[in-house]
C-alpha cells in the first residue's frame, strides 16, 4: 500500500509530466486559458492515461511479451491510444468538445499519454503499479493545467508589459510553477 501512495505522490508531484519531464505541454499552454476549460481537459486526461495505463498493460503483457514482439511496444500503445481518445471523443462531442477543439485529438498524439505507458514499460511496474502510476500522472497534469488556468485567469486585468503579454507570461508562469514543483522532490 505504501509503494502505490508513493508512486501515485511521486508521479503526481515530484516527476510532474508537465512541470518536469516537460511533456503535454502543447495542451497545457494551449487549453489553460480558463479553469472550466482546463478541468475539462483534466478529466478527459485522466480517463484517458488512466484507461490507456491498463489497456497498455495488457497489451504488453499478454500479447507482445509472450510473442517476443517488446520492439513493437510503442506502435502498439500509439494504437491504442488513439481508439481509447476515440472512445472519449464520442462522449465528450456535446459537453467539451466546442471548449476543447483541436486540443481533445491531440490526447491522440499527446507524449504525456504515451510517455506514461512507456515509463510504466520501463520501470517493469505490474498491473496494479501501472494504474496507479497512470492515475498519478493524470491527477498531476490536471493540477498543472488547472493551476495555470487559475494564473491566467487572476493575472488576465494585469498591467503586464507589452513585450511580456500573451505567451511570454504563459512560458514565464509555467517556469516558476516548474521551479515551485522542484521543491516537492525532497519529500520521496
Amino acid at each position: 500500500m505504501k509503494e502505490l501512495i508513493l508512486i501515485i505522490v511521486g508521479s503526481a508531484l515530484v516527476n510532474n509530466i508537465i512541470l518536469s519531464q516537460f511533456q503535454g505541454l502543447c495542451p497545457f499552454l494551449g487549453v489553460s486559458k480558463k479553469v472550466d476549460t482546463s478541468i475539462g481537459m483534466g478529466a478527459a486526461v485522466i480517463f484517458v492515461i488512466t484507461l490507456a495505463s491498463i489497456a497498455t498493460n495488457l497489451v504488453y503483457a499478454l500479447v507482445l511479451v509472450p510473442l517476443h514482439l517488446e520492439y513493437l511496444q510503442t506502435i502498439a500503445f500509439i494504437l491504442v491510444i488513439a481508439a481509447l481518445v476515440q472512445f472519449v471523443e464520442m462522449f465528450l462531442k456535446k459537453s467539451l468538445y466546442s471548449a476543447l477543439g483541436v486540443f481533445l485529438p491531440l490526447i491522440t498524439t499527446n507524449c504525456a499519454v504515451l510517455g506514461s505507458a512507456l515509463t510504466n514499460v520501463q520501470k517493469g511496474y505490474n498491473f496494479i503499479f501501472s494504474v496507479a502510476n497512470g492515475l498519478g500522472t493524470a491527477v498531476g497534469f490536471t493540477v498543472a493545467i488547472v493551476l495555470l488556468a487559475s494564473i491566467r485567469e487572476s493575472i488576465e486585468d494585469n498591467d503586464i508589459p507589452y513585450n511580456f503579454q500573451g505567451s511570454p507570461i504563459v512560458l514565464i508562469t509555467s517556469g516558476l510553477m516548474a521551479i515551485a514543483f522542484m521543491g516537492f522532490s525532497g519529500l520521496i
